[in-house]
């Protein structure tokens, strides 16, 4: 660049004065706030294993190079360390957008009100303006420079890599127990390309997928299996007024029901009138739902004493206009928070609730009658959850970090079966099929059996959002991908009551 002498070290003013301002408001923004952003950390995929040592060092060395940058003896130096730290955090926000299964936040201030593509325009602006930094001061030839850049920005995107690498196998990897894998159990039928990646599974019936939106709540898409038509619907509720958060639809055609656990209500209505009227309820916040039949519907809840999960069956009373709410507290003697977080599901075959816990290898098998039948395990070893939970004192609320171990990520239910999904691996087992498939363990709940497993094959590097099965249908929602199977029936029971009969042999 050809600057004069003046121009020269006015722009090297201004951009150190831009960096300088920049990093020692960002390090001091976190050391204020230090117990906060060490529990953001602690919720990072990449970082959670490292969180106490990054909480210190990265704002330590933001001041080490401001200060570095007053001085123009090291001022070259502080310049090859802020590009190499901005690729860092490039490279970090990069990963987090396009292989993360959550999005974490690790800034404070001004910066956190930025969304994550703009803060990674932002990072890659003030990359550059360190790169012509050391062009205007660097005493070498332009090759040299060059080459010294596209090294540290080697350095810098290979240490964020191999963290998010590390991290991911220190968290799936498990050699204590052994999987036995079905070739082919499942055939694919057909497969759907959707508008969005925010659907989830809302119902099925007579070759009929449902889904909901959770951008467009009260919207129904249909999917014909056969004909393959798509169908958009919209319902209503004659109530409006209440404050709904995040609202939830399931569908057992002709009736569909509506709720939001926030607000301790329930709408249900018909499919053909599209129209939700508000049925009498129990006022109990819940965190899941399952419709049970057009009278009765399972919820998940908190006892508000004793902080433990519950499940009740809310029925409505036949000729009157309220209902009564049976609840029975689930067998866990772990207090500590999210420890016996799960899944509920109804098994409309058997007339059983199943829970199955995130953190540890365990299922709950209730009768609806809320009596529990008995604990179940799964294949894993993890008995007791692996949790990283942090406490902040200022908002009195604890929160689930990076490094909790989850042991079984989603499950179904149907005939004899109880399907889970699980991105642990087992013994012997190799990472490469999980680039375009999902894990899928296989128990009979009526023989408290393992049975088998299976790959879900699905598009590459897509990842499994939801899933359910039909009678010998599994349904699978893979970010904006819809997916239908068929159970093989050599390899599966169909109907209520079934018992095992040696589907697989060793």
């Amino acid at each position: 660049m050809d600057f004069t002498i003046k121009y020269r070290k006015l722009t090297i003013n201004i951009i150190s004065l831009l960096f300088i301002v920049l990093f020692v408001y960002a390090a001091f923004s976190k050391l204020l706030d230090f117990e906060t952003f060490k529990l953001q950390l602690a919720q990072s995929p990449l970082l959670s294993a490292y969180a106490g040592l990054i909480a210190w060092l990265v704002p330590s060395l933001e001041i080490i190079i401001a200060i570095l940058l007053l001085s123009e003896r090291f001022r070259v130096l502080a310049f090859y360390a802020f590009f190499t730290l901005m690729v860092m955090f490039t490279t970090y926000i990069f990963i987090i957008l396009n292989f993360s299964d959550f999005v974490p936040c690790s800034c404070g201030g001004v910066l956190e009100k930025l969304s994550w593509n703009q803060h990674l325009i932002f990072n890659v602006v003030f990359m550059m303006l360190a790169g012509v930094a050391v062009f205007i001061t660097a005493q070498w030839n332009n090759k040299k420079i060059w080459l010294l850049l596209a090294t540290l920005a080697i350095i810098g995107i290979g240490i964020v890599v191999l963290l998010f690498a590390f991290s991911e196998k220190k968290m799936h990897r498990n050699n204590a127990f052994q999987r036995r894998y079905l070739p082919h159990p499942i055939e694919k039928m057909s497969e759907f390309t959707l508008d969005y990646d925010t659907f989830y599974l809302a119902g099925y019936s007579d070759s009929i997928v449902y889904l909901g939106n959770y951008r467009a709540p009260l919207y129904i898409t249909t999917n014909n299996i056969v004909t393959n038509e798509q169908k958009v619907i919209q319902v209503e509720l004659n109530n409006k007024t209440l404050p709904f958060r995040k609202v939830r639809i399931e569908v057992k055609p002709p009736q569909f029901t509506v709720a939001d656990g926030t607000v301790p209500v329930l709408f249900q209505g018909n499919i053909t009138e599209k129209v939700a009227r508000q049925i009498p309820f129990d006022s109990v916040y819940f965190t899941q739902f399952v419709v049970i039949d057009s009278n009765s519907t399972g919820i998940a809840t908190v006892d508000s004493k004793f902080k433990k999960k519950t499940i009740g069956v809310s029925k409505i009373l036949s000729g009157k206009d309220r209902s009564i709410l049976t609840t029975a507290t689930l067998r866990t003697d772990v207090p500590e928070p999210f420890a016996d977080d799960g899944v509920l599901a109804w098994n409309e075959n058997l007339n059983y609730f199943l829970y199955t816990y995130y953190y540890k290898n365990n299922f709950e098998v209730i009768d609806k009658n809320l009596q529990p039948i008995y604990t179940g395990s799964t294949i894993d070893t993890i008995k007791n959850p692996l949790l990283d939970v942090a406490y902040s004192k200022q908002n009195d609320v604890y929160t689930l970090g990076g490094k909790s171990i989850v042991v079984n990520r989603l499950s179904a239910t149907s005939a004899n079966y109880l399907f889970i999904n699980s991105d642990r691996l087992g013994r012997f087992e190799d990472e490469g099929p999980l680039r375009s498939a999902s894990i899928i363990d296989v128990y009979d709940i009526i023989d408290k059996s393992y049975v088998f497993s299976f790959y879900l094959y699905h598009q590459p590097e897509g990842k499994l959002y939801d899933f359910q099965v039909y009678n010998n249908i599994l349904i699978a929602l893979v970010e904006d991908k819809l997916f239908i199977y068929k159970l093989k029936p050599e390899y599966f029971i169909s109907g209520s009551n079934a018992t095992h009969t040696g589907q697989y042999q060793d």
